[in-house]
C-alpha cells in the first residue's frame, strides 16, 4: 500500500474535479445502486495516469451529457473499494488506471490501461464523451 502522503494530491486531483472518493465496500455498493449513471475512475500512482487518465477524466467533464455521479477508488491504497468496484467491472480483468460507467447499477462501458496507455488525455475525454451522449 502507498503512503497517504504520496498519493493524497493524486485523490484530491479528482477530488476537486467533483470526484467523490469511495473508500469501503459499503461505499461502492451505496454509489452503484443509485439511479442513473455513475463513473468510477480507479485512480493510479502510475504516470499514464497523472498524464492523461485523470486529466482525460476531468475534461471529459465539459461534455454536453455527463455521468449523475462521478466516484473514484485508488488502487494501491483503498484495497476494500477498488476489490468491490472490480467486482462490478467483471468480465473485465482488473486494471488501474482504469475507468468504468454504469447506468443503473450495470456496467454500460469500460475503459482498461490498454486504452488508456500511449492515448492522450483529450482521446480519453473524447472516448468519455460518446458513452455520455450514448448512456447519460
Amino acid at each position: 500500500m502507498y503512503p497517504e502522503e504520496l498519493v493524497k494530491p493524486m485523490r484530491d486531483e479528482l477530488i476537486n474535479a467533483g470526484f467523490e472518493a469511495l473508500y469501503t465496500s459499503a461505499d461502492v455498493e451505496n454509489a452503484l445502486s443509485k439511479k442513473g449513471t455513475t463513473l468510477v475512475v480507479v485512480n493510479s500512482v502510475c504516470g499514464c495516469a497523472a498524464g492523461t487518465a485523470r486529466p482525460g477524466a476531468i475534461a471529459s467533464l465539459g461534455a454536453e451529457k455527463t455521468p449523475d455521479n462521478l466516484t473514484t477508488v485508488f488502487a494501491g491504497v483503498e484495497k476494500e473499494s477498488v476489490q468491490k468496484a472490480r467486482e462490478f467491472m467483471i468480465p473485465f480483468p482488473p486494471s488501474s488506471p482504469a475507468m468504468a460507467l454504469f447506468k443503473d447499477g450495470n456496467l454500460v462501458h469500460m475503459l482498461e490501461r490498454h486504452h488508456i496507455e500511449g492515448r492522450s488525455a483529450q482521446m480519453i475525454a473524447q472516448n468519455l464523451a460518446q458513452a455520455y451522449d450514448e448512456f447519460c
